[in-house]
């Protein structure tokens, strides 16, 4: 009998998203109008500690109507990780802005903060913290540089749903905080494979009614308030459908479960791979909550393979995975543009050879974990 593969991740979806995506159909909304889209910008701005929440058409979509609302100057500089999708880059230069990267933390693998106040300079206007695979950047640190230098802080929460982060720890009254709720714009990703799923679609959200009447009307072809063919500003159309929205709306009454259910996940993969001494395994610090996204894992100095091989010999056995993200200044599209040519970041070179993620989807349960246990103690003993 052929054993199923493991894939990395499936979405869990159920009745309710069926009979909301049914009624979009009766009804007719179908389209980029319908109650759902108000209903899940709304519900995924008040989960998140915002007052505005405006739906478009991909995470993508999200970090580039974010960073044009701010409406950049040429040679305006964000600050931002090398170790993240090629997506945070391209909304830079869409704006006609300059990237600056920065590496990453060597064990949350997400932004250096210590470096991300080397680089600012006078041309800084905005820094970019991107949360990694679940974990939080510490956004006390970067709370206090972006208002000690006067910068905008666009948050990439796309990894992040529902992940919390510990605020004011030099105070004497600290508290929580939701990813998503920091600096004056977040963005979320809602691709299948995340905690909320709308299949394809984002969210950008903020405290700020000017930048949310830009957002709304830069998803929209720039449409003016007042007549609709009459455009102050050129837009795109990034626009979320009802139909995607009511499965979002559904997704979000399970978003508690959802982190429930990869922090377990986390848990059941801590304690089975623990003796795996060839893996570094996920980090938790003490002001974060993960809700590990993705489950990562880096081969240490000492093994032989690199994560390449190991994911040749996972798949063998059953087991797919899907590699870390490779350095942005690393990537040749960038360097056609004369941009990150001759850089380094020791980090993320290393943990992109020697990092991947293990199925850590929606769906995984604990069978399919001790599976991928056996295969990765066969592989590395």
């Amino acid at each position: 009998m052929t054993t199923e593969p493991i894939s990395v991740s499936e979405p869990s979806l159920g009745e309710l998203e069926r009979q909301l995506v049914d009624d979009c159909v009766s009804s007719g909304w179908v389209s980029s109008s319908g109650r759902y889209i108000d209903e899940f910008e709304q519900g995924w701005a008040a989960y998140c500690g915002r007052s505005f929440g405006v739906a478009v058409s991909s995470g993508t979509a999200a970090l580039e109507a974010a960073v044009a609302s701010l409406e950049l100057e040429p040679g305006d500089e964000v600050i931002l990780p090398t170790f993240t999708i090629i997506s945070c880059v391209s909304a830079v230069l869409n704006a006609g802005a300059v990237p600056v990267l920065v590496d990453c933390d060597p064990e949350t693998w997400c932004v250096n903060t210590d470096q991300v106040a080397a680089r600012v300079s006078r041309r800084t206007r905005a820094i970019m913290p991107v949360h990694i695979y679940g974990h939080p950047v510490d956004m006390d640190l970067v709370l206090e540089l972006a208002d000690r230098h006067g910068l905008a802080i666009i948050e990439d929460a796309a990894e992040a749903h529902g992940a919390e982060c510990l605020i004011g720890r030099s105070t004497s009254d600290p508290g929580w905080r939701r990813c998503g709720s920091f600096g004056a714009l977040s963005t979320f990703s809602f691709y299948a494979n995340k905690l909320i799923t709308t299949g394809e679609g984002g969210m950008v959200l903020t405290d700020d009614p000017v930048l949310a009447g830009r957002l709304r009307s830069y998803r929209n072809l720039g449409f003016g308030q007042t007549r609709r063919f009459l455009h102050d500003e050129v837009g795109r159309n990034l626009r979320l459908t009802n139909l995607q929205a009511a499965l979002g709306v559904a997704q979000l009454q399970r978003i508690d479960a959802a982190v429930a259910h990869k922090r377990w996940m986390a848990e059941q993969y801590g304690e089975r791979l623990r003796d795996v001494t060839a893996l570094q395994l996920p980090t938790e610090r003490t002001w974060a909550r993960s809700v590990y996204w993705m489950y990562g894992v880096v081969l240490n100095e000492e093994s032989r393979m690199d994560a390449e091989e190991l994911a040749v010999q996972l798949r063998e056995r059953g087991v797919e995975t899907r590699p870390f993200f490779l350095g942005m200044h690393e990537q040749p599209a960038l360097h056609r543009r004369g941009l990150f040519e001759g850089e380094s970041y020791p980090v993320a070179e290393r943990i992109a050879r020697r990092g991947l993620y293990l199925p850590s989807g929606m769906t995984l349960m604990q069978g399919q974990i001790d599976r991928v246990g056996d295969a990765l103690e066969e592989v590395l003993g």
